[in-house]
């Protein structure tokens, strides 16, 4: 089955190259893996293209699909192959409107088992709530996504947005945002803006 992520290669154009590894989202090693000496970790990130001269937003729009993948990095070969490594939560319940409505939330290995800890244990009790009819589907997911943004500056995004207008006309979903990259990454290093309390992505 995999534990599915993408891994994107920043360019000096600050577009991107895609590519896929089938283990990578498992305890998010490829963080530590991927260097100079090892731009594709040892084999674990297929060389061939996902997508080439993309965006970041198209990223997650065009092919991070929350229902399939578990993590993504971004990588940048200009600052020594720093990698900055994402959780992909999922932000429905298997059978809603909003299937490709997920999250990506910036973690650090140390942090990343309370995250998904976290996750999974607040999606499962919203899910009890709509089966006994506390909150509506709609209203859940709001508020889940709320969460993820609040706990954990997640940025919300629409997989497959760009090729589906019709669904953005009928559902205006929170507006998605990219962290500010060098704040994020600063505060990481200083261990500010982690929480200690936090699972993963709520897959079934």
């Amino acid at each position: 089955m995999g534990h599915r992520a993408l891994v994107a290669y920043r360019r000096p154009d600050r577009l991107y190259e895609l590519r896929y590894s089938h283990w990578g989202g498992d305890e998010l090693a490829l963080s530590d893996e991927i260097s100079a000496t090892a731009p594709l970790a040892a084999g674990t990130i297929e060389p061939s293209l996902v997508a080439d001269s993309i965006t970041r937003d198209r990223i997650l729009t065009d092919h991070l699909d929350p229902c399939v993948y578990e993590a993504l990095y971004l990588v940048d070969p200009a600052a020594d192959y720093a990698v900055d490594a994402y959780r992909v939560c999922w932000l429905e319940w298997g059978d809603g409107r909003d299937g490709g409505r997920g999250a990506i939330v910036a973690v650090d290995l140390a942090d990343d088992r309370a995250l998904r800890v976290w996750f999974r244990a607040t999606k499962t009790a919203l899910a009890d709530v709509i089966e006994m009819g506390g909150l509506s589907r709609r209203a859940a997911q709001a508020y889940l996504e709320a969460r993820v943004c609040e706990e954990y500056d997640g940025t919300v995004y629409t997989y497959g947005d760009s090729l589906d207008a019709d669904r953005e006309a009928e559902y205006e979903p929170t507006p998605d945002q990219w962290p500010a990259d060098d704040d994020r990454r600063e505060g990481r290093r200083n261990g500010n803006d982690r929480r200690d309390d936090g699972d993963r992505t709520g897959r079934p």
